[in-house]
């Protein structure tokens, strides 16, 4: 087991009372459960996300804590929270990493996997 170390899983929706089509606006929501897997106790700090659009276009948000929270985690303990992206595309991918500090001082990053942003086919 390393010993600095946030393990993250994320789920993903399409919001289509936030969306609007029309106007290139596909807004998604995104739930993420970060867990200190690690042997020390941590906190997150900030995060860094690049969200890219089926058309390349990128965002780049860069920000402290998440959500207004900085958790601290200690080994085993989770946090979980929910946050949106809004795209020019139907389809697009989110990656980044999350800032930590243990409380020891090591500092260290979290990577988040990339994931999809994808609107559901809708049948009629």
């Amino acid at each position: 087991m390393a010993q600095y170390e946030f393990s993250v899983s994320v789920a993903t929706r399409y919001l289509p009372e936030q969306s609007d089509p029309d106007s290139h606006q596909y807004a998604f929501a995104y739930t993420l459960t970060i867990r200190n897997t690690g042997e020390v106790t941590a906190q997150l700090i900030s995060r860094h996300w690049i969200i890219t659009d089926s058309d390349d276009r990128v965002q780049e948000v860069k920000g402290l804590g998440v959500v207004g929270h900085q958790p601290l985690l200690p080994p085993g303990e989770q946090f979980e929270y929910t946050s949106w992206a809004v795209i020019a595309t139907p389809v697009g991918t989110m990656r980044g990493e999350y800032f930590c500090v243990a409380e020891d001082g090591e500092r260290f990053e979290a990577p988040v996997a990339e994931f999809a942003l994808h609107m559901p086919r809708t049948l009629h």
